[in-house]
């Protein structure tokens, strides 16, 4: 697990209409191992010609799939999902070497990420509609559901192989033909998957990939094409918000899955074996580097100090390193630059006046980050307001549950909440979140079947879940005279 194949790295190259080609700039750039600094493949700088023939290849495409028959869609997935069961661990090998993470949130991944091809296989097959007698007894309402057109999907680098296909999957289900956009830290995995998706049988110009520098001028562009009917984008929420204003011009369909800030609400009472185990998974999984991830611990001060103590114990046995030794259970954040964001928050916590119980320190080469807890922080301090995207655990103690709920709420973000403690109790906590979705008593909680989406400014629409292929067809009513 030392190297990626020749073969793995073949498609450093942008995909329009069918072809792997170069930019049309004949620049490129960098795309480096966050473990090592080492160069792995240089990608293609897309220009806005680049970007224009990758919509224009897809809307072109669009007539031809959008008639396929729901059947034949979903073959092609599911072919696509066995592939990539067979190659999974060359599927886990790249998001290690580009993105940084340990080989077994590498292998998690993979796992996850190809379930997407394989769920949406089976619901494009069972695309609901509507026929009925109107009340008047007048006419029969007959409501079909037609795929949106084309899609632009923008992906982010923390799940760089899940992202593409919980978008991928829904869209080609639809019968949407689709311009992917990866984050230029982690473009060989969707370079491969674009790959899988040909060798499954999916024809020219359905599939495209484009990375466009500058980004933002050139998705604007994109965004304004009149064959580009939905984007669906996951990011922060501060990219959300201009996404969102150049979509409205062209009043063109979003999903949006933003920013989180997830609180964790430990209750008096809670099984603080369970607890722990849980916190560790939404801490630690994928080295904190989710939106997903737990963020701000309240504990309940009649088990605070336990829970610190077993929670540090617990971090304090995680092995940090290289992703390609499958040993280490915590690998690299992305970049440096990402590295060195998390150290400062943990700085900024400690002098707001919280403590390092462990951890609070970077490594001396490669972008790794020390697991970290931190006691004695307050609600309203810096690192409680900021997703802070790494190895950190914030303790924050509390008395009354109420006034837990109260801080949880405290934040424009509402994608995820954690609540442990007898059931009922913590059901009834769950409920009053104000978030799209909650765990209770467990640290994971993604799965294909489940609507994934959030609240307030964590985003739009749902991805998963038999509401996910929804989000790329149109609803079309029928008046049928009787």
């Amino acid at each position: 697990m030392t190297q990626l194949a020749e073969t793995e790295l073949q498609y450093a190259r942008l995909f329009i209409d069918g072809e792997w080609r170069d930019g049309g700039s004949g620049q490129t750039f960098p795309v480096i191992d966050p473990a090592t600094g080492e160069v792995l493949a240089q990608f293609p700088v897309a220009t806005s010609e680049d970007c224009t023939a990758a919509v224009d290849a897809a809307a072109d495409a669009f007539p031809s799939w959008s008639q396929t028959s729901p059947r034949h869609r979903s073959e092609i997935l599911y072919r696509a999902f066995e592939i990539l069961r067979a190659e999974r661990e060359i599927f886990a090998r790249i998001m290690v070497r580009e993105n940084g993470k340990a080989w077994p949130d590498a292998i998690a991944e993979a796992n996850y990420a190809m379930e997407f091809f394989r769920w949406f296989a089976e619901e494009a097959v069972r695309v609901p509609g509507d026929f009925r007698l109107s009340p008047a007894g007048d006419k029969r309402i007959v409501v079909a559901r037609q795929p949106t057109g084309v899609a632009l999907l923008i992906t982010p680098w923390n799940f760089p192989a899940a992202m593409a296909t919980r978008k991928l999957g829904p869209a080609l289900a639809a019968g949407c033909t689709t311009v992917l956009k990866p984050a230029r830290e982690t473009p060989l995995t969707a370079a491969y998957i674009v790959d899988v998706l040909g060798r499954a049988g999916v024809p020219r110009g359905v599939v495209n990939l484009v990375t466009p520098v500058p980004t933002g001028p050139l998705v604007a562009e994109m965004i304004a094409h009149p064959a580009v009917r939905k984007l669906s984008f996951t990011g922060s929420t501060e990219v959300g918000r201009d996404l969102l204003r150049e979509c409205a011009d062209s009043i063109v369909s979003t999903s949006m899955e933003l920013g989180g800030n997830a609180p964790v609400i430990v209750l008096p009472g809670a099984d603080l074996d369970k607890a722990v185990e849980g916190a560790m998974l939404a801490k630690m999984r994928n080295g904190g580097s989710a939106c997903t991830a737990a963020n701000r611990f309240y504990v309940h001060s009649s088990v605070k100090d336990e829970f610190v103590r077993r929670m540090t114990a617990q971090l304090e046995d995680v092995r940090t390193g290289s992703g390609l030794d499958s040993t280490n259970t915590l690998g690299a954040l992305v970049s440096v630059g990402e590295r060195d964001k998390v150290a400062q928050l943990v700085e900024t916590a400690v002098a707001e006046g919280a403590s390092v119980v462990t951890g609070g320190t970077s490594s001396p080469e490669g972008a790794f980050y020390a697991p970290t807890l931190l006691d004695g922080v307050r609600h309203g301090d810096t690192i409680t307001r900021t997703e802070i995207f790494g190895p950190v655990t914030a303790v924050v103690s509390y008395d009354d549950v109420d006034r837990a709920v109260e801080m949880a709420n405290d934040t424009e973000y509402g994608l995820v909440g954690y609540v442990f403690g007898p059931e009922a109790d913590a059901l009834r906590v769950a409920l009053r979140l104000e978030t799209g979705m909650v765990a209770v008593n467990r640290g994971v909680l993604s799965d294909p079947a489940a609507p994934f989406g959030g609240a307030k400014q964590s985003g739009l629409g749902r991805e998963g879940s038999s509401e996910g292929i929804l989000e790329y067809l149109e609803e079309k009513y029928i008046a049928l005279d009787v």
